[in-house]
């Protein structure tokens, strides 16, 4: 379509739905009547449109998810099955692994329970490989991104993360701020607000799950190794891991967690649209530039004033 001269424009269903005049009546006439309503409804947001290479790129974490799901599947097909045989095994992928192959080689088990092992076995075994190589496809394509490099500079952004990031988000000047990307990902708390009074709840979990649950994970790291090291050596925090600790005693874990993944969020997003590496030490310099200004002056101002410096600790 672009190629013909044409702009195509993807609407979510859930902007185009209040448009439709009978909620309670759905066809093709009243859709396409709701669609070109919303289309020049004043302030709709319409869905980027994501270039082949991303399409590419994300098609393998897709496929990677796929055989992780079928995985984890198969695990606790084989827990129920043998909890059925009275052989119960704990919780973990280890345990069955080990569990599995100690039955391939008992013979004190029946032959079926070693014959069903066996094939279990060998069906994971298949699975790491699908995976190994979904890994090594990923990394291969990362490998001359500058971008990627970019963004795994900062603590908590895995190669799988950086390389899902840019393939998902492309041109990140279509949010105006970090704060807009961060909502985007579902990680800023829900609002309900009525005759000025806005409360905030939990997290609106909307957008992609897949980048969510990523920074999700890299936060969690990033907080265990804070409070390991604010257990061993607390007087080596830096002034990050030491908002972290904080924060983590004043709300919790899993809280602190969803926390620390909106900032990298936030972070993420200014390293991409000024092409920043992260560096955890260049508040100091920020600092010494905007000495006169006072700390209600710094909350008001926007995220995209504020350089990956900013960022990394003025938010603190």
């Amino acid at each position: 379509m672009q190629a013909l001269g044409l702009e195509p424009r993807l609407i979510a269903a859930e902007f185009v739905r209040p448009y439709r005049k009978n909620q309670r009546i759905k066809n093709d006439t009243r859709d396409a009547e709701a669609v070109l309503t919303a289309l020049h409804a004043p302030g709709m947001r319409f869905v980027t449109i994501k270039t082949e290479d991303q399409q590419q790129r994300l098609a393998w974490h897709r496929l990677r998810e796929g055989w992780k799901a079928e995985r984890t599947a198969l695990f606790n097909r084989i827990r129920g099955l043998l909890t059925e045989f009275g052989i119960v095994v704990e919780l973990g992928a280890a345990k069955i692994r080990r569990k599995l192959a100690e039955l391939e080689s008992d013979a004190a088990y029946p032959q079926s329970i070693q014959l069903m092992a066996q094939s279990v076995r060998a069906q994971i075994g298949i699975l790491d490989q699908r995976l190994a190589e979904c890994e090594r496809q990923i990394a291969r394509q990362s490998k001359s991104d500058p971008a990627v490099a970019r963004l795994r500079s900062r603590p908590g952004i895995g190669p799988l993360t950086a390389d899902a990031i840019v393939a998902t988000v492309g041109n990140a000047r279509q949010f105006k701020n970090g704060r807009q990307f961060a909502a985007s990902l579902g990680i800023t708390p829900r609002q309900h607000g009525s005759g000025g009074k806005t409360h905030l709840g939990a997290i609106t979990r909307r957008g992609d799950s897949y980048l969510r649950c990523l920074l999700v994970q890299g936060a969690r790291c990033v907080l265990q190794a804070a409070l390991r090291l604010h257990k061993n050596k607390p007087n080596t925090l830096n002034r990050l891991q030491l908002w972290m600790i904080t924060l983590h005693e004043r709300v919790g874990y899993h809280k602190a967690a969803v926390a620390i993944a909106n900032k990298h969020a936030r972070q993420v997003w200014a390293m991409i649209t000024r092409g920043e590496a992260y560096n955890a030490e260049a508040y100091k310099d920020w600092e010494a530039a905007h000495a006169t200004v006072r700390p209600g002056d710094i909350q008001e101002a926007s995220d995209y004033d504020l350089s990956t410096a900013a960022l990394a600790a003025a938010s603190v």
